[in-house]
């Protein structure tokens, strides 16, 4: 019985094989233009699953003299990528070394960090692949020197060379149970995909053995394996949830909040969650419930530790907490205006009793009553200026009452 997945045996071994991204490895592709003049550069593949990132790579590295070693992010250590650095020490390396690095999002802060030393002296070349938005996931320095190459979702009628090849290979391997796909069937899968190449195989090979006596793949016997209230996912319905979940939070809707978060956890999008709560709590609930951030925080790091399923019950008492708290936007306001001012070129030199080192003409708080003195901060020409409104709620109201009164105002 045939154990390997459906996926890998269709995998494509060239460029021309591969579906879908057109405008990288088209006629007129980018990426096909660079791999033929054999220009690899350190790379950043990013964009949904299934649709060709590692494929990609294998093939980019197929068409060089560089050994390919693949890690994940998700299991990968400092130790793996000097023992990928090292590999080019021996005879298999000796043309340098394509790491092929996937859930790269997973890498912290130090382990991203570690990777530059290797591929600016050249022993490696990076791909890497993510399913985020690498400017949110990863720090600028690895992002500078990296090229980004975005990949989309797959339409469905760019999936059809990809399902007959692979009907042909599943035929090959039962020559006692002949399929076909009619055009209505493949266009099913097409739709049910969401994009998805290595979904479309999975539905494709269910469909195969579910066919009636008469060998066809019917679109209802697809329909049986295929989810059902998730639609296709593409950059503008990342965005579009994204924003529904955060108006819903701002609306202090609860039962929409928690529905728009279960539509993005049903897509994969656990870590754009993450992010998001953690910017709603700061933007929308801010100073009414200065709490509401640590919490916040706390509950998207157990969510990223734990994973899915169980992730969703963190993220769920997050939202909960967001949508039902007061809000107020006086912080986010606040420093909105006074970036417009640093934009403009205001305020370039600051009051010489706060600068170090001399503190000239400087009153030091603690030593007056109510740690308080009054004394020009802003920048002169910024002097008066006036950024922060406090919010009507509870909180701010409180902390406005008590200034006043040590201000004396």
């Amino acid at each position: 019985m045939q154990t390997q997945p459906l996926a890998d045996r269709v995998r494509p071994r060239s460029l021309d094989e591969m579906v879908g991204q057109a405008h990288l490895f088209g006629e007129r592709g980018v990426l096909r233009r660079m791999v033929a003049a054999g220009r690899i550069p350190n790379m950043i593949f990013f964009g949904p699953p299934g649709v060709g990132k590692t494929t990609a790579a294998s093939i980019i590295a197929a068409s060089s003299d560089k050994r390919l070693i693949r890690l994940n992010a998700t299991t990968a250590s400092l130790a793996d990528i000097k023992a990928a650095a090292a590999e080019t020490q021996g005879l298999f390396g000796s043309g340098g070394v394509l790491l092929y690095l996937d859930e790269i999002q997973y890498f912290n802060r130090k382990q991203q960090q570690s990777l530059l030393e290797y591929i600016e002296d050249g022993r490696i070349t990076l791909i890497a692949s993510t399913t985020e938005n690498p400017h949110f996931c990863l720090y600028n320095a690895l992002i500078s020197r990296c090229s980004l190459f975005e990949f989309k979702p797959v339409r469905g009628e760019e999936l059809a060379p990809a399902l007959h090849r692979a009907l042909g290979i599943l035929n090959e391997g039962a020559p006692d149970e002949q399929r076909t796909l009619p055009d209505e069937s493949a266009a099913f899968i097409g739709r049910a995909a969401g994009g998805d190449v290595r979904r479309a195989l999975g539905l494709l090979e269910n469909g195969f053995y579910a066919a009636g006596e008469d060998g066809v793949i019917t679109p209802e016997a697809l329909e049986t394996f295929s989810a059902t209230g998730i639609g296709n996912f593409d950059d503008d319905t990342h965005y579009d949830l994204l924003s529904c979940l955060q108006k819903s939070i701002r609306g202090s809707d609860p039962d929409a909040a928690v529905f728009y978060l279960a539509k993005l956890l049903s897509l994969g999008e656990l870590l754009s969650v993450c992010r998001r709560l953690q910017v709603i709590a700061s933007e929308d609930i801010g100073l009414a419930y200065p709490l509401a951030a640590v919490v916040t925080q706390s509950c998207c790091a157990a969510a990223r530790e734990i994973g899915m399923p169980e992730a969703k019950l963190p993220l769920a008492n997050a939202t909960i907490l967001l949508a039902t708290a007061p809000k107020s936007n006086a912080a986010h306001n606040a420093v909105i205006a006074a970036m417009a001012d640093v934009e403009a070129g205001k305020g370039l030199t600051v009051p010489e009793h706060l600068a170090s080192p001399l503190f000239k003409g400087y009153k030091y708080p603690h030593d007056f009553p109510n740690h308080y003195v009054k004394q020009q901060y802003l920048p002169l020409d910024l002097a008066g200026a006036h950024y922060y409104e406090w919010g009507e709620n509870k909180q701010e109201q409180a902390a406005k009452a008590y200034w006043e009164k040590i201000k004396g105002e």
